[in-house]
Formats: C-alpha cells, structure tokens, sequence
C-alpha cells in the first residue's frame, strides 16, 4: 500500500501527475473535490464559494477536516488498488492526518517550477481565475503559502522540478510509481 500526496503551487504540474497516475489505471483523490461536493451539498456554486467552503469546512471540523473527508476515499480506493496519489495537499495538519493514517505508506512529493513557468502554463491553460493576470497568481501564491503550503513543500520527502519538457516530466512522475523514487532530491535527511 502506497498513498502519495502531492503538493505545489498553481501551475506547477500536480495535475499533470494526476493524468499519469489515471494513465496507469492509480486512482486519483482530489482534496480539491471535497471542497466542491461540500459546496453542491450547501446548494452554493463551487466556481464561487471554494475558497469560503475550505475556510467553513475547517471552522466547523478543525483544520484537518478536508484530509480527514478525504481518508475514506483513499481507504475504498485503496481496497482495489495497491496505490492513490492524493492530489494537493495544502497544510500541515493535512499532512500529518495522512502520516497518521498510512505511516511509511505516505510518501510527500513536492511539485515545482518557477514563477514564469507556472504563470504561462496557466494563460495557456485557461481555466484558472489568475489566468493571464501575474499580479492575482503572486497574490493567490502568497496566500497559498501564508495558509501553511510552504511548510509542506519544504517537508515533502521528494522534490520534482517541473522545468523541462511534458515528456520528462511524466517520466519523473512514472519513475515514483515504479519505485525509483533514488532519482530525485531526497529531503527526509534535513526534516
């Protein structure tokens, strides 16, 4: 049993390492989803109320309620599956919710790539509300940080630097699925 999470700022290619994992037939837990059902439950449109859903979700359930809505997803998925990437894990505390629940089957990777990178994937992209506008991504990157995803990135058991080709970059996500993880910058020895 392996349960990889993802982590990364806007843009930065976690949705891409989904695509791979759904290539390979490895089910695919979206936290973001959580909060998008949470919003259709409530009657509220999720294009409009995400980011108050998230915030409402923790008020009510404590900072770790979005992980602990995802564990029983993960948990079905992995009763036929011997691995499930996590997408976009966000804090600490969601971290350690995962740490809690699959111990040394929980394996953090951190996704990144410059700022520039992510801004023109994002205008090509066009579906995100800071499409094409670099001052709303660097407000959105900052809030993001400010919320604790910073910490998670500098936690994270693997690095992946998003910077090359689409191509290269499957490749690094398909060499964690096969276990080649040896490839990558190992940051467990600075934790």
């Amino acid at each position: 049993m392996r349960v990889l999470g993802t982590v990364g700022l806007p843009g930065s290619g976690k949705g891409e390492a989904a695509v791979v994992a759904e290539d390979r037939g490895i089910p695919v837990i979206t936290m973001g989803d959580v909060i998008r059902q949470a919003c259709r439950d409530r009657g509220l449109d999720p294009a409009e109320h995400h980011g108050q859903m998230a915030r409402t979700l923790r008020e009510e359930n404590g900072p770790a309620a979005i992980a602990e809505r995802s564990i029983p997803m993960i948990n079905k998925a992995l009763s036929d599956a011997d691995t499930v990437l996590v997408d976009g894990l966000r804090s600490m505390v969601e971290v350690d919710a995962f740490e809690s629940e699959y111990g040394d089957g929980f394996l953090l990777v951190s996704i990144e790539a410059p700022f520039d990178v992510r801004a023109e994937r994002l205008g090509d992209r066009g579906r995100d509300e800071s499409d094409g506008d670099l001052e709303k991504l660097r407000t959105r990157d900052e809030r993001e940080l400010e919320l604790g995803m910073g910490d998670v990135i500098d936690y994270a058991d693997l690095t992946i630097k998003n910077t090359n080709t689409l191509e290269a970059f499957h490749d690094q996500i398909n060499a964690i699925f096969d276990g080649d993880a040896d490839v990558f910058e190992q940051q467990t020895e600075t934790q």
